[in-house]
């Protein structure tokens, strides 16, 4: 079990960290999806873009792990009006178009995404998903 969280943690890693670098990259299309009601869109998707780039960092050093998640959680939360402003207004994501079922997906997968993201740092038992 332990080398499938520490797997885990290292994929979500790599993932963050893409993510975190891509929103420098692409910093137009981060920037398209943040709603119209959170001020100054370019200096969200920056911070958001470092703070991703932190959490890459934080799991892949197994003392600071539970920190990661304890800190992605919110985070992952803090971004989904992104997401749902995405889905609602079918915008796409830079040369991607996606389907307005592929966005909402998206959305509903916000959840288990943090339920693993909290498994694999040891925030929460296995048993806790499970029931």
């Amino acid at each position: 079990m332990k080398n499938l969280k520490s797997l885990g943690s290292w994929f979500f890693a790599v993932f963050f960290f893409y993510a975190g670098l891509m929103h420098f990259v692409q910093e137009e299309s981060f920037t398209a999806i943040v709603p119209p009601f959170i001020p100054f869109p370019k200096l969200i998707v920056w911070t958001t873009g470092l703070m991703e780039l932190v959490f890459a960092i934080l799991l892949i050093l197994p003392r600071y792990r539970k920190l990661a998640g304890f800190l992605l959680a919110p985070f992952l939360l803090a971004v989904l009006p992104a997401n749902i402003h995405m889905a609602m207004n079918n915008i796409p994501f830079g040369e991607m178009s996606a389907t307005p079922t592929t966005l909402w997906l998206r959305v509903a997968l916000q959840f288990p995404l943090i339920l693993s993201i909290l498994w694999v740092t040891g925030n929460i038992s296995r048993s806790f998903i499970s029931n």
